[in-house]
């Protein structure tokens, strides 16, 4: 096996100039597929939710979702694309197993948009506009899961499963124009794009966006070019990538990787790359197809779409208000400053604190939580803090809790631990754990007399007005009482005792 050589990241850029294309793959949530009634909720026993239409068996005829070409017009506009007055789905031919019709229904050189830009804000502030080529509507493929190998990849498997539930879901795939210039900054351009469209069709609500379930998909495609060349070097296509940090990494590491080969006197060969979660590495997948190669023509069983002019003006007049926009009505209602709101962008909170303080939590609370604590645990999880299972509503049922009394701090972190670790709602967690706030009186006096007999010296202590003493006492309550005593409560309880 022969050693992977990679260039130190730093010479890379001095040599360099990357050129990054960036696709990425959202699944609609519309209720059935692109061109069948069949549902589309995530999670169904596999092969059933499927019909004839999605299988691609003979004699049967695809019928077009209207939802979903609303959502597509809405994306189109949203990414400040020009809207198609006409337009039609294409056949892309090619063989794979989870593709059951052999042909993929797609649109080819007539998109329902095109093109278009995003903004996207980098950590410290700067601005980048990235370039949208065409955002097109397609339907996904099956799913096909190999058994019995190291990787989970066909080579080594014993045999492989598949899954077609998810052919036909409804797919828009939006496509950048070549990103150049970005030199240093290239990964930390991608990972901030992604974001930024992740939080567009968030708001947007056209799509769950889980990127850990396979409705938001990155392919990375990266090439370099020497400092002094005038055409674009060959590029490979990162397939697939599943998370915000693995879309920087991913990118990061064909640039070091592309830049070895090239400086060693080797060439880049086009083709498909996976991306290892556990290394940081890719690895090669197959050849790149070109257009040719999938033989495209129009689709003979469905009728062009010629969105009036009229409806695209309706359309656009059902946008809420963007993620940016958001942003700054947030910043003045909450007195940050620039450097405050952008660290709150860059750990991916602002949203998350909105929508926990529009479930009624104070502004305030709903900040400390997110990021303090859960973005502790989000940490140690290695995942993006929008990613942990719990839910704004859920945090500010906790904080309601605490605020009623009902819940210490402490406590309170114990009961968002339950709901990380999916036992339900935060009062369900709190009637599982046993975890309310001791606050009868009688149970206080009784564990606070039990702590001054134990220690009598600190009793004394006290009396003789040594109130600091009193800490070791309510420590001893508090021990007593799992932590689930109000710690101020137990300390006036100790003094009235003492008195």
């Amino acid at each position: 096996m022969t050693t992977l050589e990679l260039m130190d990241y730093d010479d890379v850029v001095a040599r360099f100039d990357p050129v990054m294309g960036l696709e990425v793959h959202v699944e609609l949530s519309t209720n059935t597929k692109m061109f069948c009634g069949c549902p589309t909720a995530f999670g169904a026993e596999p092969n059933t939710q499927v019909c004839p239409t999605c299988l691609g068996l003979p004699g049967s005829l695809p019928a077009l979702n209207g939802a979903a070409v609303q959502s597509a017009i809405r994306i189109g506009l949203a990414l400040n694309c020009s809207i198609a007055q006409w337009c039609r789905f294409a056949r892309k031919n090619y063989f794979y197993p989870d593709m059951p019709k052999n042909f993929q229904t797609s649109q080819y050189d007539e998109p329902i948009a095109f093109d278009g830009f995003l903004d996207v804000t980098l950590e410290d502030g700067e601005v980048v506009r990235v370039g949208i080529e065409r955002a097109h509507m397609e339907e996904d493929t099956g799913k096909s899961l190999h058994v019995g190998g190291a990787t989970g990849r066909i080579h080594g498997a014993d045999h492989s499963l598949l899954d077609y539930n998810r052919a036909g879901v409804p797919l828009i795939e939006i496509v950048t124009k070549p990103i150049t210039g970005t030199g240093a900054r290239a990964p930390e351009v991608a990972r901030a794009y992604v974001t930024a469209l992740r939080d567009l069709l968030k708001a947007l609500d056209v799509s769950d966006v889980r990127m850990d379930q396979g409705s938001l998909r990155c392919d990375a495609n990266l090439s370099l070019m020497a400092k002094d060349a005038a055409e674009f070097g060959t590029r490979t296509e990162t397939k697939n990538v599943n998370s915000l940090r693995s879309v920087e990494r991913a990118v990061r590491f064909e640039m070091t990787r592309q830049a070895a080969l090239l400086a060693s006197g080797g060439s880049i060969t086009q083709e498909t790359r996976h991306f290892d979660e556990a290394t940081g590495h890719t690895s090669a997948g197959r050849r790149k197809e070109t257009s040719e190669d999938y033989r495209y023509f129009p689709e003979p069983d469905l009728v062009p779409i010629a969105p009036s002019r009229e409806w695209v003006e309706e359309l656009r007049g059902t946008l809420p208000e963007m993620p940016w926009e958001r942003r700054r009505r947030i910043q003045s209602d909450w007195g940050l400053s620039d450097a405050e709101l952008r660290d709150l962008v860059n750990v991916g909170a602002v949203d998350l604190i909105a929508a926990t303080a529009d479930a009624g939590a104070p502004p305030a609370e709903a900040r400390s939580w997110w990021v303090s604590y859960l973005a502790q645990q989000a940490n140690s999880r290695g995942v993006e803090l929008a990613e942990l299972p719990i839910t704004p509503a859920q945090v500010a049922a906790v904080i309601a809790l605490v605020a009623s009394g009902d819940l210490t701090k402490a406590l309170a972190r114990e009961v968002v631990d339950g709901v990380l670790a999916g036992e339900g709602e935060p009062a369900d967690v709190v009637e599982k754990r046993g975890l309310k706030v001791v606050s009868d009186d009688s149970a206080l006096y009784a564990a606070v007399d039990e702590a001054l007999a134990a220690q009598p010296d600190v009793a004394a202590k006290i009396r003789d007005g040594k109130v600091a003493a009193a800490g070791a006492i309510v420590g001893a309550v508090m021990k007593a009482t799992k932590g689930q005593a109000d710690a101020k409560r137990v300390r006036e309880l100790i003094i009235e005792r003492c008195s």
